[in-house]
């Protein structure tokens, strides 16, 4: 029985028909950053609400010039990249669909080929990344894997300028993309998760040290982000545990998360986006943790938005965690990609096709637009 999961529930100034989301997935088809058409036929392939998602929520869109970590991924801080993003929001719409853009930083997880003037990738502290990047080979469209480039540490100056840019890029995807709203991507080991972990940040300033500290710059990107759209238009992705891209688990997760959340409560936030465990890999890790302890620390600090969780979820699993709770939205990320109307085989019970994994990433329609959908 999928009962809970295809009941509505209002997300913000949304009502949606399900709690079906389809999860942010990188597949670096936006040459130069500017979005395509064939991007707006995927997602528009998706965005059916009563067979596909009842929200999207959009592939990471690099919010400023450095805040990219891999080739042909999109932007959202330009008129071009507006303009393509508009294509994509329009052809969901037709649907009936709605969609979030991801805003995203990758911080230290990038490389000098795609930083401007080849310069270093920034971070909270000059602390590699022991993680990879995609970028392009020289003299050629393709490319392949590094290992990501030694970042240089924020100066305290240039802070209030990215928040600026987190909001500025909010305000474009909002009023000139025509998204329904924006994601603000602190997961993944990514700059705000850098921010929040001490593996990664050991400022000695007011956005580094304690766990206050270490929220300082969150919860201003938090903020900004809302006064320039409203909070009702913004959610929040995090990954308290996860330890890829190099951040591993902070000893204090905990009471870590536990106060961001409980900060950003008066911020009313549309939803919180919560990935258990490894991104995309086990949900059970050594280092225990408490969602649902998380969840409350949020209502605790006034929230009323809903809670999103994320990572490895089929209909059964979905169906468990909203009955049980907090869940109240589940997104879905891989299953999305092979599967277009993936809400309506979750309700019949497959079947399901399966992801041609050599496709993913960059290249063509092959692999992108021609998952065929159950009555084609």
């Amino acid at each position: 029985m999928t009962a809970r999961l295809f009941s509505p529930l209002r997300v913000g100034r949304m009502e949606l028909s399900t709690r079906v989301v389809m999860a942010p997935l990188t597949r670096s088809r936006a040459p130069g950053g500017i979005p395509t058409e064939s991007m707006a036929r995927y997602y528009a392939q998706r965005a059916n609400p009563d067979t596909g998602a009842s929200l999207i929520i959009s592939e990471g869109a690099g919010m400023a010039p450095r805040a990219f970590g891999y080739v042909d991924v999109p932007g959202i801080y330009n008129e071009a990249h507006a303009a393509g993003w508009k294509l994509v929001t329009d052809a969901v719409h037709e649907q009936g669909g709605r969609i979030f853009c991801q805003l995203w930083h990758v911080g230290r997880v990038s490389h000098t080929s795609l930083q401007p003037k080849e310069g270093a990738p920034v971070a909270p502290s000059a602390i590699r990344a022991e993680a990879q990047t995609w970028v392009p080979a020289a003299g050629g469209a393709s490319g392949g894997f590094q290992m990501a480039s030694e970042p240089r540490e924020l100066m305290f100056t240039e802070i209030s300028e990215v928040v600026r840019n987190f909001a500025a890029a909010a305000r474009l995807a909002v009023d000139e993309a025509g998204f329904d709203g924006v994601e603000i991507h602190g997961a993944n080991g990514y700059l705000i998760d850098q921010f929040l972990k001490s593996s990664a940040n050991q400022r000695s300033d007011s956005y580094g040290g304690d766990i206050e500290g270490r929220c300082h710059f969150p919860l201003d990107v938090i903020r900004a982000v809302v006064k320039a759209v409203g909070g009702a238009r913004v959610g929040l992705r995090i990954s308290p545990v996860s330890p890829v891209n190099g951040i591993g688990s902070d000893p204090e997760a905990q009471p870590l998360f536990e106060h961001l959340l409980r900060e950003a409560g008066p911020s009313q936030l549309a939803y919180v986006h919560v990935v258990e465990g490894a991104t995309g890999g086990a949900r059970e890790l050594p280092q225990a943790f408490d969602y649902k302890a998380l969840c409350a620390a949020w209502r605790d600090g006034g929230a009323q938005g809903a809670w999103m969780v994320n990572n490895g979820y089929n209909a059964e699993m979905a169906e468990q965690a909203l009955a049980a709770g907090p869940a109240e939205l589940v997104a879905f990320g891989r299953p999305f990609i092979a599967n277009p109307d993936l809400a309506a085989r979750m309700e019949r019970g497959g079947p399901f096709n399966e992801i041609d994994r050599s496709r993913l990433y960059g290249g063509g329609d092959a692999g992108y637009l021609d998952y065929p959908a159950l009555d084609a």
